[in-house]
């Protein structure tokens, strides 16, 4: 058995960059800045910010494209993914990425980049389809703040 699987919250480091492929299908790329707080040995508060490459395809990508900015913060699921390339002079590279499979919207509406979508459309649920299979929407991830009772 084995398992590939990445949960991350972070946000945005630029606005996403749709493209699509020649056969029409949407791909989204976008960076992810997720942060740790520690202290030092000296008991002084440090962070640790780590930059995450994601890709997003299909409905997703679209939906990512079109409510997700800068700065917004968001809830990522999907999986590792690392592949080469040839740079521009021909040696070669290596990247790994997040290649997500469901995304949500955090914050409240009209923080950050504000202009979020008034129906659950970014909860949109983009897995690898079987042929005829539709994408669904999925039930939002636990947040421990819509169980506080004040």
């Amino acid at each position: 058995m084995s398992v590939n699987k990445v949960i991350l919250v972070g946000r945005l480091g630029k606005d996403p960059e749709v493209r699509y492929t020649a056969s029409g299908v949407a791909v989204t790329n976008f960076s992810l800045a997720t942060s740790e707080f520690y202290k030092d040995r000296n008991g002084e508060r440090q962070e640790r910010t780590e930059w995450h490459n994601i890709v997003v395809w299909d409905r997703l990508a679209e939906t990512c494209a079109k409510y997700l900015k800068k700065g917004k913060q968001v809830y990522i699921e999907g999986r590792l993914q690392t592949r080469e390339y040839d740079d521009r002079d021909g040696n070669k590279r290596r990247t790994t990425e997040i290649v997500a499979t469901q995304m949500q919207m955090l914050g409240r509406a009209g923080e950050e980049s504000g202009d979020m979508p008034a129906s659950p459309a970014a909860e949109l649920q983009h897995a690898p389809k079987a042929r005829g299979e539709e994408t669904s929407l999925h039930e939002p991830p636990f947040n421990p703040e819509d169980d506080i009772p004040f």
